[in-house]
């Protein structure tokens, strides 16, 4: 069994009571990696399902990488709390699969963002989060009206990937489609083999939340050869972009909220067909759009800055204006799903299924009658007999 800060000592009742527990995990992306090997740490038996044949395969290797504390958030309170909650999880759980980017400049352009500087200042100083106010020496940015940087992260890919491979390679099922869940009242059949609960951390691939709005976005992303010792620089706050360093030095990913996108549909089904139909026209095309909109704030970039290729992915995202990127975790009889677009919040995708299992088994307890007026009458008496022994 592996072990985890998560079991440093007491147990809970859960843990207690309930070691025999059974979890089948579908998907082996960050979440689903990390649930499972949280729950292994706890003492409960774990399967995970991966379609692929290595982990980290779907969108949770194919991002800009960025663990971060919430700075290109401000529209979202709660994104940014479990964003800076979680960075610091992050550090104690997994030290070794990021690295430091020490340099990460926030720029709020004058015309172009949703919210003005002193605003997104204004924010960023009541969130709690460490910044200086500026940009580094030697960075040139243009049709900005104020810049912050502070010190965030990257993750680093290829060791995350042989970290969870050696940590669950016991009870990993690797190229494994799933093609039947049956959700029963005493346990769920995963292709026939029975599990206590199921968690779906395949982001709504596997099959759409319960009671939750989402739309599937297929995308594309360009890497870039730069200066290793260059910073990420991202423009805040709406339809802006970023260029972000990935685990190799000297490594750039180029994104645009308008043009990273390929198109937005109602079924993973469709997003995958786009995706996979992306043709070198397209990514010229998209490729055009996105230099000359980071032209517009960063004028060096065609200068310090060599297109390499594309990168696809799908993301899955709520529904809404007010750039939600929270941990949702919604449960329908014995099975989780699990949906969030930051895997800095991967703790709290965790401890959200533990206790809403937890949650459940207090319900036999509901119709227990309170003690409260019987424990008063108790400390009356105890009272009026020592005040009687007093007199006597």
């Amino acid at each position: 069994m592996t072990t985890s800060p998560l079991c440093s000592g007491s147990t809970t009742p859960l843990e207690e009571h309930h070691h025999s527990f059974r979890f089948g995990i579908i998907g082996g992306g960050w979440y689903g990696c990390h649930i499972a090997t949280s729950l292994r740490a706890l003492g409960f038996r774990v399967k995970l399902f991966e379609q692929h044949d290595r982990l980290l395969h779907e969108a949770s290797g194919n991002n800009q990488f960025r663990l971060h504390m919430g700075f290109h958030y401000a529209r979202h309170s709660d994104t940014r709390t479990q964003s800076h909650d979680g960075f610091q999880r992050f550090l104690e759980r997994y030290p070794s699969l990021s690295r430091s980017v020490q340099d990460n400049i926030y720029a709020v352009p004058l015309c172009d963002s949703l919210i003005d500087y002193g605003t997104y200042r204004t924010i960023m100083v009541s969130s709690g989060i460490h910044f200086t106010e500026g940009a580094p020496l030697g960075v040139e940015l243009t049709n900005v009206a104020g810049t912050i940087y502070t010190a965030e992260r990257v993750l680093l890919l290829s060791k995350a990937r042989a970290y969870f491979e050696a940590e669950l390679k016991e009870v990993l099922a690797l190229g494994h489609r799933v093609s039947h869940i049956e959700n029963m009242d005493d346990g769920v059949p995963i292709d026939g083999e029975r599990f206590d609960f199921v968690v779906d951390a395949t982001w709504g691939h596997y099959a759409r939340p319960p009671d939750v709005q989402v739309i599937y976005e297929p995308t594309l992303l360009l890497y870039y050869e730069g200066p290793p010792d260059f910073p990420a620089v991202t423009l805040v706050d709406g339809p802006l972009c970023s260029v972000y360093p990935t685990e190799e030095p000297g490594l750039f990913t180029l994104s645009s909220v308008p043009h990273t996108p390929l198109g937005q549909f109602d079924t993973p089904v469709e997003a995958r067909a786009v995706r996979d139909s992306v043709d070198p026209q397209v990514v010229a095309a998209k490729r055009a759009l996105m230099e000359e909109q980071i032209e517009l704030y960063l004028p060096a970039f065609p200068t310090l800055f060599r297109y390499v290729g594309p990168q696809l992915a799908i993301k899955t995202k709520l529904i809404g204006a007010h750039d939600d990127r929270t941990c949702q975790v919604t449960r329908r009889g014995r099975i989780f799903s699990v949906m969030s677009g930051k895997i800095d919040t991967v703790f709290f995708a965790t401890e959200r299924i533990l206790s809403m299992i937890e949650g459940s088994g207090a319900l036999s307890v509901n119709d227990v009658m309170s003690s409260l007026r019987d424990d008063i009458r108790v400390v009356n008496n105890q009272t009026k007999k020592r005040a009687a022994g007093a007199r006597l």
